[in-house]
């Protein structure tokens, strides 16, 4: 794929992304993998902010076949490293792995944000270290890789550069996943689930979801996201510090006051993930 002219290229927020720049080649020493197609790897590194202002296809249709082969590679490995935990324990852990805090973490790592193809105003507000744009950037890394050199190759860079995650979300699972926590917590002490209600804003390049959460007649949020997923995890994260202290109670036999309890008034704090970490 070749880079898109432009008239002011001092101004345009780009990387060689064609394996000539000096940023690109250190870029890919420390990915591990040199492309056979380089296009394969410039649409990878290609935000859809930058096909809105230039010619080009963005990376999200690599960032969907990544997002499956990582979820297949840290699932093929968790199965084989711990045969005795259960599906439960397995899902926690990869969740933990597979979260956007976790992807964008490694892709600071090796320098993902200073290859990526933004636009001029996603450059000046900083999306070079956003959290969503390094995250699912790096899942199309991933699916590039998958394509380029196969499974073979993708599994080999998600053992490299994922080992750090693995070893830290085995110790402890489930560790960032608000919603599942939550829906665990409102099943011991709850008769019903966790309901959310969401809500979009903002054009189609840079959508923004808000969630809140009701618990037993309480609400707890906005939490807020690049995606509904991101969203609803930020409101659950929200519900969860909230009542996570009725597990205390139930051990020490003490009556739940419920929202006359300052502990558990509902929150107006916002919490946001797409710059703070969590699963996707």
């Amino acid at each position: 794929m070749s880079r898109p002219v432009s008239a002011d290229p001092v101004d345009t927020p780009s990387a060689d992304v064609e394996g000539t720049s000096v940023a690109t080649t250190a870029f890919v020493e420390r990915l591990g993998h040199r492309f056979a197609d380089p296009g394969l790897l410039a649409e990878a590194l290609t935000h859809r902010s930058w096909c809105a202002e230039f010619e080009g296809r963005s990376n999200e249709r690599l960032e969907f076949l990544g997002d499956a082969v990582l979820g297949l590679a840290v699932a093929t490995r968790l199965f084989g490293e711990h045969p005795d935990l259960p599906e439960g324990e397995l899902a926690k852990i990869r969740s933990g792995v597979v979260s956007a805090g976790a992807l964008a973490d490694v892709g600071r790592r090796i320098g993902l944000g200073d290859v990526l193809r933004l636009g001029r105003g996603e450059a000046a507000s900083g999306g070079a270290d956003k959290e969503s744009i390094l995250s699912d950037a790096m899942e199309a890394v991933i699916g590039a890789v998958f394509l380029d050199g196969g499974e073979a190759s993708a599994f080999r860079l998600v053992d490299d550069l994922f080992a750090g995650a693995l070893d830290r979300a085995a110790e402890e699972p489930g560790l960032h996943d608000h919603k599942t926590r939550l829906q665990e917590l409102v099943a011991r002490h709850f008769s019903e689930q966790p309901a959310y209600r969401l809500h979009a804003e903002g054009p189609d390049h840079d959508k923004r979801f808000h969630a809140v959460v009701e618990v037993d007649g309480r609400t707890w949020g906005p939490g807020t996201g690049t995606s509904k997923k991101r969203a609803e995890q930020a409101a659950a994260r929200l519900a969860w510090v909230d009542l996570c202290h009725l597990d205390d109670l139930a051990v020490t036999h003490e009556p739940y006051t419920g929202s006359d309890d300052p502990a558990t008034t509902p929150t107006t704090e916002t919490v946001v993930l797409a710059d703070t970490g969590s699963p996707r």
